[in-house]
């Protein structure tokens, strides 16, 4: 089960009928949600005013050890960290590195002419906004499950994946609505290390996690003596196909982990930059991230709601998982707030109606209530 947005408005409406909460209680209100659950753990951070405003950690890092999980644990935060890689790119386009507007077929010569006809003008701002019309994942997917015992550096396989899946029919004509892709930022991946020579993990410490101080981020799974994620009731500790997982490779579509503190770093950076001070980007990348595309419901990588749950917007949502895990950030830059709350189990261990409880709890606290009609 590889990564995936899921729309949250829905999943939100009635959990936001419950009692607004202090943030002060968000112990109270994570052991709440957690009571009588699977889940092993959940950690979940309050954003306001450039600032941490509350944070907490419950549960053990594995339900098969006694061991808690602590503030300093890394967390998978699956498709969350889309974003992430938007902010790199978008790092190497404003210094002219590369071009929201240039074709495929320029960016990627190697592969234009095994590409079908209509991936060559696709663009970095279809890629980045599910608008190349690429399928979500490669067509034939178990084909390609070598990728988990491949000791090949992962931007060659990378390449080998997408060379594959540019020959797949698109979901949607290119450039004309949003189909979800992991793809395209596999290609994007690709892409940046064609024109600067250097990794995508290279080129997310230098433009990203080094920038905002996010000393503990890192790619693929999280090892020995850290929290673990869990499917079917159990802790997955060996990837071998696609259902148990993510391989190295697919960093790019979100397969990275972090500290709570770490992911917040990111998050605040993109609160302040909704207001002018940013420190990662210029202001005209924070409103291109931050602001649908024409006839999409996301911008390069949020999702743009006008509300959530019943609350003021404008709101920034995603959602991720790669089966093992479940993440959910959801931002009010009008209001400087938001929350990051995170399970190292999914929705077949019951994380997604956990996660769901702690936001219903949380919204009263992050915006108004949606007096517009």
């Amino acid at each position: 089960m590889l990564f995936r947005r899921i729309a949250v408005i829905a999943a939100f409406t009635l959990a936001s009928a419950a009692c607004a909460a202090a943030p002060d209680k968000l112990d109270t209100i994570v052991k709440s949600a957690m009571a009588g659950s699977k889940v092993p753990a959940v950690g979940a951070v309050i954003l306001r005013d450039g600032a941490i405003v509350a944070q907490t950690v419950q549960g053990r890092q594995r339900n098969d050890r006694p061991r808690r999980a602590g503030a300093d644990d890394v967390w998978l935060i699956g498709s969350t960290g889309k974003v992430m890689t938007v902010a790199m790119i978008a790092r190497l386009a404003e210094r002219g590195v590369l071009a929201w507007d240039a074709p495929l077929e320029k960016m990627l010569p190697d592969l234009a002419a095994g590409m079908l006809p209509e991936y060559r003008q696709v663009t970095l701002l279809h890629l980045l906004s599910h608008r190349a019309g690429l399928p979500r994942d490669l067509v034939h997917l178990k084909g390609a499950e070598h990728v988990f015992t491949d000791t090949s550096p992962t931007g060659q396989q990378r390449l080998a994946y997408i060379a594959e899946a540019l020959r797949d029919k698109p979901e949607v004509a290119p450039g004309t609505a949003f189909a979800y892709s992991n793809t395209g930022f596999l290609i994007a991946a690709a892409i940046a290390e064609k024109a600067t020579g250097d990794t995508y993990e290279a080129l997310m410490r230098k433009e990203v996690f080094e920038p905002l101080a996010m000393r503990h981020a890192g790619f693929g799974n999280t090892g020995d003596g850290q929290n673990r994620g869990h499917q079917h009731g159990k802790p997955m500790l060996n990837m071998v196909k696609f259902d148990d997982g993510a391989p190295a490779m697919f960093a790019p579509a979100g397969f990275l982990h972090m500290s709570l503190a770490d992911w917040a770093r990111f998050n605040l950076d993109q609160l302040a930059g909704a207001k002018g001070q940013g420190k990662l980007l210029a202001p005209a990348s924070y409103k291109l991230m931050q602001t649908a595309q024409p006839g999409s419901p996301a911008g390069l990588d949020w999702g743009v709601q006008a509300s959530v749950a019943g609350r003021q917007g404008p709101a920034l949502v995603h959602q991720g998982s790669d089966g093992n895990w479940l993440a959910i950030a959801v931002l009010f830059p009008e209001q400087g707030s938001g929350a990051l709350v995170v399970a190292n189990a999914a929705e077949d261990m019951g994380a997604d109606k956990v996660l769901n409880g702690i936001f219903g709890k949380l919204f009263p606290t992050l915006s108004p209530a949606n007096e517009r009609p």
